[in-house]
């Protein structure tokens, strides 16, 4: 029986990685470049690179949608962080609207920010796989407690699955 594995996108060449469940945990790093897969840190995505890491990265990808005009985003910038620095095992990325409208155009967003929450959803039947989002959370409610907003965002998306450690 063979032991369940995720792929994951390096944030820093783009490589896609394939890491058994069991090492999630333990500071997997990529195959090409020998960085770290999962950083404490939000990706700043671009057109390309939103695409690939969207499409395929299969833990659970929380993806903050923001803009350099909106003064909300720049509250939240911090908070979200934190929470990319608490939850290493949840890839976090970070898309700049105003210079990226392209990328953010197929989640419909349509007030800022925008923190969207992608699974992988994989048909063992079909050899298929696509993404889709499990929650989605617009406006700055969230601006003063990101933090903790966002595990409960992350609770209620995945919850009850095992593979990701909150």
């Amino acid at each position: 029986m063979s032991e369940q594995s995720f792929h994951l996108v390096c944030p820093h060449c783009q490589a896609t990685n394939r890491v058994p469940a069991a090492r999630l945990s333990a500071a997997p790093k990529c195959g090409k470049c020998g960085q770290q897969l999962l950083t404490a840190s939000p990706h700043e995505l671009n057109a390309q690179t939103a695409n690939k890491v969207i499409q395929k990265n299969d833990v659970l990808t929380i993806v903050d949608f923001w803009a350099s005009w909106c003064q909300p985003c720049i509250m939240m910038a911090p908070e979200f962080k934190s929470a990319a620095r608490q939850l290493p095992q949840v890839v976090f990325a970070k898309v700049q609207t105003d210079k990226y409208e392209q990328a953010a155009a197929p989640y419909n967003i349509r007030s800022l920010p925008t923190m969207v929450a992608l699974e992988m959803v994989r048909k063992s039947h079909v050899n298929q796989a696509r993404y889709q989002v499990i929650k989605s959370s617009s406006g700055c409610k969230a601006c003063s407690r990101s933090t903790s907003y966002i595990r409960l965002l992350i609770i209620q998306a995945i919850y009850p699955r095992a593979h990701v450690f909150l």
